[in-house]
């Protein structure tokens, strides 16, 4: 072998640094269950901080009678981790059932009840309805689809305060109340229709619960459709064409296609924005609450929800805020028993809603 084959095939030098460099990643590298975890812990330290801590500290505080913060017994609350056992307003605590006595024997939360489940049987079908009917629309055309899409999703990014004072303008008796100046445009109507007042409008006849509830369902549906059309239109474009193709060549027609063929392959999607819907109008406070804002009067605005005691339409969460307003030696624990309750009844709907759901869902 001559010098320059040698020269060629002389083995490259050792690199120390780049070894070390080596070693050393070697050694930080990770079990893969140690890597998952590491992703997973930020997420559960927030969950547990924002989820299951205040779940627990409340279904303790339901079952403690006069329950008070300051006296620093019986519950998780933080403030007791610093409260000294010595404290002088260190109390012991009684527990018991009697925050749900108290709960389920007065005088409006069974009203409470019976207003939200109104409002989730017409507002929760209703907007699924629109929604979906909107989303194929904006999936079946082509011009100016993302204008529209935009539009109807400008409900989304709108605060909900704002747009409750929205529709409380359009349904108003006054000059710049759109729908009455329709009706009375449309249809000949005298006088216009008081929706929302049941006090202080002379020569109108005082609002019933029908008309408030008319102003109230219109406001939820154009608030909650937005964020349904985008998951509808996001299972429709996963449906493959192909389907819709070969049904067309068979000769059926766009209802038939619609009903056989996109509702089946939508269910996932339908079960989904069932399920969310029916936590969120269970949970309604604000959307309700911002309708009745302007019209409140001398009443606290926060618990005011139509009438002449503003419990027309109160939902169960505005009937918790308004305990929990009333600073008395039982609103902590009522309020908490009353939260229970309504977790108790969002949880039995929707272990039912998947019960049914097994066999009309097709993944």
């Amino acid at each position: 072998m001559s010098v320059e084959t040698a020269e060629a095939v002389k083995m490259p030098e050792f690199d120390a640094t780049k070894a070390r460099l080596i070693s050393k990643r070697r050694r930080l590298s990770l079990p893969q269950w140690a890597n998952a975890w590491i992703v997973l812990i930020p997420a559960m330290i927030f969950l547990v901080l924002f989820m299951f801590y205040p779940i627990l500290n409340t279904f303790l505080m339901a079952f403690i009678q006069d329950f008070d913060f300051g006296k620093g017994a019986g519950s998780f609350a933080l403030g007791n981790f610093f409260i000294s056992l010595s404290n002088a307003r260190k109390v012991h605590q009684t527990f018991g059932f009697e925050n749900f006595r108290l709960v389920l024997t007065d005088d409006v939360f069974p009203r409470t009840i019976l207003n939200t489940l109104t409002l989730v049987v017409i507002e929760v079908p209703l907007t699924i309805i629109v929604a979906l009917l909107i989303a194929t629309f904006l999936n079946s055309i082509k011009a100016l689809k993302g204008l529209f899409q935009t539009i109807f999703f400008l409900p989304y990014v709108t605060n909900s305060i704002a747009l409750g004072l929205v529709f409380t303008m359009l349904f108003s008796t006054g000059e710049g109340g759109i729908v009455n100046m329709f009706l009375m445009k449309v249809f000949g109507m005298k006088e216009p229709i008081n929706w929302l007042k049941t006090f202080g409008t002379s020569g109108i006849e005082p609002a019933t619960r029908g008309h408030q509830l008319v102003v109230i369902v219109t406001s939820a549906v154009w608030n909650g459709i937005a964020f349904k059309i985008l998951v509808f239109l996001s299972g429709l474009a996963t449906i493959d064409k192909q389907y819709y193709d070969a049904a067309k060549i068979d000769g059926s027609s766009n209802f038939t296609i619609w009903r056989r063929i996109t509702l089946p392959l939508l269910s996932p999607q339908i079960l989904y924005i069932t399920i969310t819907s029916f936590i969120g109008a269970f949970k309604m406070y604000t959307g309700v609450m911002s309708v009745y804002s302007s019209i409140a009067g001398s009443m606290n605005a926060s618990y005011y929800f139509g009438g002449e005691k503003g419990e027309d339409w109160m939902p169960i969460v505005g009937w918790i805020y308004r305990i929990l307003g009333t600073q008395t030696n039982t609103s902590k624990g009522v309020a908490a028993a009353g939260s229970l309750i309504l977790l108790g009844i969002i949880l039995f709907i929707t272990l039912v809603q998947f019960a049914v759901s097994k066999k009309r869902v097709h993944y």
